[in-house]
């Protein structure tokens, strides 16, 4: 594991976010979420793909294309590509994120780094709680910009068409990619100062399949520096 480095400002030279969404939240949520991310960010420079215009950073409207796990990683990639920096950093549009997930360079250029240092929220939870699973997920990615672009256009190159596509083992980068066929990557976690909050909630992607169903971390809290309270951060969505 490698810890969290304080590089600050220096990293608005070296990281653009990429934020995507597919303009299906709540624009009250979504503006929320955003206005967060342009707080933490404190200057990084900013790539937004979306399915509908939006006002964050640099905005690419890739039109109604639907919401699916593919379009998610396809978003991703035409934000990296339009990125200019050597590193990007992956933002989704239900995530807080803390200034200090952000102050992380990765240290080499073939892992993907990934932020451990991330709690879930349900939004139905009575009480809200912060929960902990300490796994890898998109939208806590550190890496490459060269190494994401080369390793999504292997995939999609190696599955043209999406019928094709076992998508249980479309995972994040680093995982499932053996029995996927590519190349396998390395990836380590890492572990920023301060905690990032993502949310599950009726409108994301993997309600559909398991709702509410879905189970809450073994670890929780219902307080979260420098969040407060889950209650309050539950508001957020409403």
């Amino acid at each position: 594991m490698t810890a969290g480095l304080g590089f600050g400002l220096k990293n608005k030279m070296k990281t653009t976010i990429v934020y995507y969404t597919a303009n299906v939240i709540p624009e009250s949520f979504g503006k929320k979420v955003r206005d967060q991310l342009l707080k933490s960010a404190n200057g990084i420079p900013i790539i937004s793909v979306s399915q509908k215009p939006i006002e964050l950073g640099k905005n690419i409207c890739v039109g109604d294309i639907g919401r699916s796990t593919l379009n998610i990683y396809r978003q991703a990639l035409i934000g990296a590509k339009e990125a200019k920096t050597k590193y990007i950093a992956m933002a989704e549009d239900d995530a807080l994120y803390s200034s200090s997930h952000f102050d992380f360079i990765p240290p080499r250029d073939d892992i993907f780094y990934y932020d451990r240092n991330i709690w879930g929220i349900y939004t139905w939870t009575k009480p809200p709680v912060f929960s902990y699973k300490g796994r890898r997920n998109l939208w806590a990615l550190i890496c490459s910009r060269d190494l994401f672009i080369r390793t999504m256009e292997e995939r999609f190159a190696k599955y043209p068409n999406d019928d094709t596509v076992p998508l249980q083992l479309w995972g994040e980068p680093s995982k499932y990619e053996r029995q996927l066929g590519v190349k396998v990557n390395k990836w380590e976690f890492y572990y920023a100062d301060e905690p990032s909050i993502g949310f599950s909630h009726p409108d994301s992607l993997g309600y559909k399949t398991l709702g509410k169903r879905k189970k809450l971390g073994e670890k929780r809290t219902e307080e979260l520096e420098p969040w407060g309270s889950a209650e309050k951060i539950v508001s957020f969505y409403k």
